[in-house]
Parts: C-alpha cells; structure tokens; sequence
C-alpha cells in the first residue's frame, strides 16, 4: 500500500462517517476486511508513521485551544482525530502551521471532534478479524519521551494568543 492509498482509505472513511471519528473508525475496519493481512500492517504503518510525526509540542498548543484543554490520553486521541481529517488537513498542519487548523477545519465541535481513539485501533482489529492474531510490530521506530520542538506553556494565554492567533481569534474570544 502505497501513501496515495492510505489517504483514499481515510478520506473514504471520512465521507462516509459525515466527520463522526466512531463511525469513521467502524468504516474503516470495513474498508480494511477487504485487503489482505500484509496490507492492513502497511496501513498500520503508514498511520503509526503519521502518529509519531504529530508528536510536536505545538500541536499539542493547538489540541489544547481546540479542546479547551489536552492532557497526555487526549493529545495521543487528537493526532489520532488528526490523521482522520485526511492528507490536507494532517500536513497543512504538520509542515504548515498548526495555528492553520483555523482555516483548515471547517466546523469543530469539540463534543465529537478532537478525539479519534478508535481510529488507532481500525488497523489492529481489521487485522485480528482477519487472521485470528494480533498484529506484530510494525518495526517502526517508537516516537520520541519527549514532543518535538519548544514546549507550549499551556497555562499562558497570552502566549498562546500570541502563538495561535487565529486558533485563538476562532475558538477562545
């Protein structure tokens, strides 16, 4: 499976969920039964890889404004959400600016948005549907102890006004 394949798979998911993460993770389990094992695992490559990537301190910042807070589980949930959004979304993010979240997304709620727990899971459970075992490792290195980049004071509002003025502009004032 190749990267263009991986985000069809998402976006798929997406559109047919109407931007529920629950219901976008069931159909992407469904998508995922109708591949064989080993590509199931390159889809579970390709999201691990992606997980890791958005292991950085400031969009931890931005999970922070757009959920009104984000402990460690919901950090670790909201990249998971992240990867859901689909190809645009995630690197307009990722090698734009995570202060781009404002015009990149277009509604947020954060009573449905912001968590994609189950999303993490689709590969591992399409996986052991379809072989009866839990899926090995991936053999993708573990993402760093600590986020990339310079840490956000989360406490500081002004600082992160400052550092996510139109996450801020959008969501807090």
């Amino acid at each position: 499976m190749d990267e263009t394949e991986f985000w069809e798979l998402v976006d798929a998911s997406r559109e047919g969920a109407e931007g529920d993460p629950e219901e976008q993770a069931d159909l992407l389990v469904e998508r995922l039964l109708g591949l064989d094992p080993e590509s199931v695992l390159d889809f579970a490559r390709h999201f691990e890889s992606r997980y890791n990537r958005a292991y950085r301190w400031d969009l931890w910042g931005a999970a922070w404004l757009l959920l009104d807070g984000a402990s460690d589980d919901a950090f670790d949930f909201f990249r998971c959400w992240l990867i859901g959004q689909g190809r645009e979304v995630f690197e307009g993010a990722l090698h734009g600016d995570p202060d781009s979240l404002a015009d990149l997304l277009d509604d947020f709620d954060e009573e449905i948005d912001g968590d994609g727990e189950e999303l993490g899971y689709a590969a591992d459970e399409a996986y052991e549907q379809l072989t009866g075992d839990v899926a090995p490792d991936l053999g993708i290195p573990p993402a760093p102890a600590e986020p990339e980049g310079t840490p956000v004071d989360f406490e500081n509002e002004a600082a992160l006004a400052e550092r996510y003025p139109r996450l801020w502009q959008r969501f807090k004032e």
